[in-house]
């Protein structure tokens, strides 16, 4: 099987990659801009592989599309590449807007044009996943999950565009009959997670006795995703996923950010002796805007009709990923030297 995926030097992308280039027998191209957040070190331990190639390139660009169609001649399409980060979307939507909408059409285009070439079971075959998230619904009260069925309420610029490129991929599949699959992930955590988010961030400043932000009053909740078991659920979409239908992706772990950070702090003073607890480098500081309050997912539907289960209890992939950072500093050590250095982002002046 040949999978194109495009944003594969990313966080969750360089998980799909790693995951379907040791399958062994399913050939990948990565296809990345390599903007600040994709990072080629990311791919290390698969460099080398037989079965993996990468290519740079955007995907607002048409031209480059369609030769890689044409030479490579995928099975599926796993689409990933995304500007992710709200608080940059807040500080300036331009990107997200060309890169996830712009470039989303671009990329849905090029495959449906590659997909009219196929015929018979190549072509019954084929199959474009279009990778997206939570904070298409908005927010949740007190109570209650978010569904395949839940109304898109978006909040932030990035939202928005996500909101918009899944309306896209919908529109394909409906109008033209592009076998498009969408995914609605929550938050995902894990090893070689940029650390502009929330997770890696506290991570590193704990390590270094720098101040924990906490947005607000810590009581925003979020469910979190251990991201090889999103990379895991995202293959098992493709493979036996049915085009047309909408799976939501969720670990059923819900935490404060508060809480979240206090873990952090708790598994690191476990781990790595310091001069005082952690906890007391917490710090509260004024919330992001539009911050939703509560996001959580209900994966019943990708558990019961494709068989999926996440593997990672929260406490055992903070655990996991606490210990990442510890040992691999060659990986964050010169995004914190260069590219960021753990600053607040997202601020919007008067």
């Amino acid at each position: 099987m040949r999978v194109l995926v495009t944003g594969g030097a990313g966080f969750i992308g360089s998980a799909v990659v790693r995951l379907l280039v040791g399958e062994g027998d399913v050939e990948v191209l990565n296809f990345d801009k390599l903007t600040y957040a994709g990072n080629p070190h990311s791919l290390r331990s698969i460099a080398g592989s037989r079965n993996y190639r990468f290519m740079r390139g955007d995907i607002t660009d048409r031209l480059k599309l369609d030769a890689v169609m044409a030479s490579f001649r995928p099975n599926a399409v796993m689409h990933l590449a995304a500007e992710s980060h709200v608080d940059r979307s807040i500080a300036g939507a331009d990107d997200f807007i060309q890169t996830n909408i712009v470039g989303t059409y671009t990329l849905l285009e090029a495959s449906r044009a590659y997909w009219r070439t196929l015929s018979g079971r190549e072509r019954d075959a084929f199959r474009f996943l279009h990778v997206s998230t939570d904070e298409v619904y908005g927010s949740l009260g007190s109570d209650g999950l978010f569904t395949e069925t839940t109304r898109y309420d978006p909040s932030s610029p990035y939202s928005a565009s996500k909101a918009a490129s899944d309306h896209l991929a919908r529109a394909w599949m409906r109008t033209y009959g592009l076998p498009v699959l969408i995914s609605n992930c929550s938050n995902n955590y894990g090893p070689y997670h940029f650390p502009e988010k929330l997770i890696p961030l506290v991570i590193l400043n704990a390590l270094e006795g720098r101040t924990l932000p906490v947005y607000g009053d810590g009581s925003n909740v979020r469910d979190w995703l251990f991201v090889e078991d999103h990379a895991r659920a995202l293959w098992t979409i493709v493979r036996t996923g049915r085009p047309g239908e909408t799976y939501n992706v969720g670990g059923r772990s819900e935490r404060s950010n508060l809480s979240v950070v206090e873990t952090i702090c708790d598994v690191l003073d476990g781990l790595v002796a310091g001069s005082r607890p952690r906890r007391d480098l917490i710090a509260f500081v004024p919330d992001r805007p539009g911050h939703d309050q509560r996001y959580a997912i209900d994966a019943g539907k990708l558990e019961a009709d494709l068989g999926w289960r996440a593997l990672e209890t929260f406490e055992s992939g903070i655990r996991h990923t606490v210990q990442w950072y510890l040992d691999n500093d060659w990986w964050w050590r010169p995004i914190r030297s260069g590219v960021y250095a753990g600053e607040r982002l997202g601020l919007v002046s008067a």
